[in-house]
């Protein structure tokens, strides 16, 4: 059975590719992005890939690859495609996987079925990236409130982004769900800082505990 983390975010840009490729590292994991909705100037993959140093084999290809910036459902209809939730199924890979969503939890795969339901029939641990800034708290207790809606494993919290003390303390203790780090703003953003970061300020114990 295939042993997957799954990365999601409270909204779009927040760093959680990022994430996602220093989580893959830091557990010697495969990867993959189910739907790629925006190909120029590189999809995920290729970020992920380039942060994380994975060799090709270690890179999934997507179920889908869009060219349109946009939300999968509306991404596939410019395209043409309709997004067949049977190709969505984890793949069976040997070892740990990490799967990355787009945007938030709610953005949706096609007109009746949204990235939280996919996450519900994975019955995967999932952990939330959320923005440590302004906005945060209201974004995070919403997604937190639509993922345990849909009885999906909720393994934690991740930060992103400059300190802010009271945010990463009072969205973990209103939202019932543990804090498993910040990850900060990395300058220069390299293989090798990021690798750091993550030993440093993630608590990879709990994420390996779920695996």
């Amino acid at each position: 059975m295939t042993q997957a983390v799954v990365v999601t975010g409270t909204d779009t840009g927040i760093g959680k590719t990022v994430f996602a490729a220093g989580l893959t590292a830091a557990l010697g994991a495969h990867y993959w992005k189910a739907v790629q909705a925006g190909l120029e100037p590189e999809g995920d993959a290729q970020t992920v890939a380039t942060l994380a140093a994975l060799s090709a084999e270690r890179i999934v290809p997507e179920a889908y690859r869009l060219t349109t910036p946009a939300s999968p459902h509306l991404a596939a209809r410019i395209d043409g495609v309709e997004i067949d939730l049977a190709r969505l199924a984890l793949p069976d890979i040997a070892g740990p996987l990490v799967v990355e969503g787009a945007g938030g939890v709610l953005v949706p795969l096609s007109e009746t079925v949204l990235y939280a339901d996919m996450f519900a029939r994975w019955r995967m641990p999932v952990i939330l990236c959320a923005r440590t800034g302004l906005g945060t708290i209201n974004h995070s207790l919403l997604s937190i409130e639509a993922l345990r809606a849909r009885d999906v494993p909720l393994l934690g919290i991740v930060f992103i982004g400059d300190a802010h003390e009271e945010n990463e303390r009072i969205v973990p203790v209103l939202g019932r769900v543990a804090s498993l780090g910040r990850l900060p703003m990395l300058d220069p953003l390299t293989p090798d800082t990021l690798g750091a970061a993550m030993q440093d300020c993630i608590d990879m114990a709990a994420i390996r505990a779920a695996l």
